[in-house]
């Protein structure tokens, strides 16, 4: 018990060196709040998304010639991809929810007849208004083919027409910057941590510190928490920050849980610790650390999904991505901030970041070992 004490006690002293290093140091203090509060701010207004294909479900209660025809326009569209054949709006919910389609079709039973009869035919489309961006051009395609189909049916006499009902789940009014922003939480994080946890060690080498600290009785072990818990205590600020403009000056919803929110961000950020940590064991300064992380974070948020749909990249990177802590984190937050999923739900995106923790954080200890030696 007296050894476990001295081996916290020596932690503790440990990180309130490096916060005290990172609060005393005003351009510190500049890099950690100025940078995420002008990104935010800049994304918010400034970015969007784009699309390649979209999967959709049909729940088809009509069956005749005319929805099938209609249905036969959005599959050789080749835009639209058909991901099920549904029996009951019912099983619309599920497929939504895990993000296995952008939109789901429900065709009524009466809609040849009120074609027939020269009524609009309603079409309900239930878009998944997490991606609101992509939910919206999905819906505008959808409608140029709705479109054509009501052109073509004029022609032919008829003089009714399908009318979309659309309705859109988790962003009602589809606005781009609720997607955005959400990602934005854990993405901003991720850079700060990454480069607090880079300059960490490559600091002390600059400033003529990493000696003493290698006469210390501290053991690699120690060392390396010592130089994760300030990071990753940075990268929950950071993210809290980042959430509180979203919430108060962007208005968005907050749906889920706030335990469960924060237990991924701690996920997440000792998984990307691990990758900063790794990146300061080997770089030999702090031009280097900070090269070394930019490298790092420009492929960690292009394959997160966050700039291009994960679904819309070729196969192979589609792979690569689930080596990217970062992809599974914008998908927990999203869902938890806009869907208000609980742990079921998003469990699975703990999968690779505890994977990416298991690789990364040995890692780190054998580089710092073999630094130490």
């Amino acid at each position: 018990m007296p050894a476990f004490r001295l081996f916290w006690r020596q932690i503790s002293a440990l990180i309130r060196k490096e916060l005290m290093a990172l609060i005393k140091d005003p351009s510190a203090r500049v890099l950690l709040l100025a940078p995420p509060i002008m990104q935010t701010m800049l994304f918010g207004y400034a970015a969007t998304f784009d699309i390649a294909d979209v999967p959709y479900a049909v729940v088809d209660l009509d069956r005749s010639a005319a929805s099938g025809e209609l249905l036969a326009r959005l599959d050789g569209s080749g835009l639209f991809q058909r991901e099920a054949t549904l029996a009951s709006p019912s099983q619309i919910a599920p497929l939504v929810d895990r993000g296995d389609v952008l939109l789901a079709i429900t065709i009524p039973p009466d809609f040849a007849a009120k074609l027939e009869a020269g009524q609009p035919a309603p079409l309900q489309v239930i878009l998944d208004g997490r991606n609101s961006t992509t939910a919206g051009m999905a819906g505008a395609y959808l409608a140029s083919i709705v479109n054509g189909f009501n052109r073509d049916n004029a022609g032919s006499g008829a003089t009714g027409g399908v009318e979309i009902v659309r309705r859109a789940w988790f962003s009602p009014n589809l606005e781009s910057r609720w997607n955005i922003l959400t990602g934005m939480v854990a993405g901003l994080a991720m850079i700060q941590v990454l480069m607090v946890a880079a300059l960490s060690v490559s600091r002390e080498r600059e400033q003529g510190t990493f000696d003493q600290l290698l006469v210390t009785p501290l053991t690699p072990a120690q060392i390396l928490i010592g130089k994760a818990v300030p990071s990753i205590l940075v990268g929950l600020m950071q993210s809290t920050l980042v959430m509180a403009i979203n919430t108060l000056w962007f208005h968005l919803p907050f749906n889920g849980s706030l335990v469960l929110f924060y237990f991924g961000m701690l996920s997440f950020m000792t998984s990307a610790v691990g990758i900063g940590l790794a990146i300061s064991a080997i770089a030999l300064n702090m031009q280097q650390a900070m090269l070394y992380t930019f490298f790092v974070v420009m492929p960690l948020m292009l394959l997160s999904g966050l700039i291009t749909p994960v679904s819309n990249m070729p196969e192979f990177l589609q792979i690569a991505t689930y080596a990217n802590p970062l992809r599974f984190a914008m998908d927990l937050v999203r869902r938890v901030i806009l869907e208000g999923a609980g742990l079921s739900d998003v469990a699975w995106d703990f999968v690779p970041q505890l994977g990416v923790m298991v690789v990364t954080l040995p890692l780190a200890a054998w580089l710092f070992r073999h630094r130490l030696s």
